[in-house]
């Protein structure tokens, strides 16, 4: 393998083909990486236990069963998750709602949404296992939070940005992310710090 092939043969690229290919064998992704069988079956076997992909095994006469993998729906939603044209779109139109009750109303909807799609992955009986679990759940989307625990309340520090471009234009969106943790945490949260006043992450307090 060479380390042009290595530095290619990741997860997103496994999952960017299928959303092309639909599905495919441990033989035909070797092929269209140019990696060894081994090094597939070993990406194969991460991504089925995240549950990004699935397998299927289809048989031709007596032989052993040929395994086929494809997107799940978790796998897909990571593989085409550029949707920043269509974010800022919809945002602009959000920014025209003059009444702030309706628009207080429609982000409160938005956030209950999104909370929705996440609650099979950021469960937990308690707000430390929820925590945690919303923590790995940013951390599979490249947006990496940290616990501070230091001070009387727990802080949560969003180190990136998950909406830069929208967050420059309007702070409403910081006001959905807090929603939104609120909606999953199960717990009143309270925005201490913002980015667009010059502190280096957002943190949002828990109560």
């Amino acid at each position: 393998m060479t380390i042009t092939n290595f530095v290619a043969f990741t997860d997103l690229a496994v999952l960017d083909i299928l959303r092309r290919r639909e599905a495919m064998t441990v033989a035909e992704f070797a092929e269209e990486l140019r990696v060894t069988a081994t090094a597939v079956r070993q990406r194969l076997s991460r991504l089925l236990a995240q549950e990004m992909i699935e397998r299927t095994a289809t048989r031709h006469g007596r032989g052993r069963p040929k395994h086929r993998y494809r997107l799940t729906a978790k796998g897909l939603r990571k593989s085409g998750s550029n949707f920043a044209d269509l974010a800022q779109a919809l945002w602009q139109e959000v920014r025209m709602i003059r009444d702030p009750e309706i628009r207080k109303g429609l982000l409160q909807r938005v956030a209950k949404r999104m909370a929705v799609m996440y609650a099979d992955t950021a469960d937990g009986k308690t707000l430390e296992q929820k925590l945690a679990t919303l923590t790995d759940l940013f951390g599979e989307r490249r947006l990496p939070l940290e616990l501070d625990k230091s001070g009387a309340l727990p802080i949560l520090k969003a180190i990136t940005c998950p909406y830069p471009e929208l967050a420059d234009q309007d702070r409403s969106i910081c006001a959905m992310e807090r929603l939104l943790f609120a909606e999953v945490l199960g717990t009143d949260v309270r925005l201490a710090g913002c980015r667009l006043e010059g502190h280096s992450e957002c943190t949002f307090e828990l109560n």
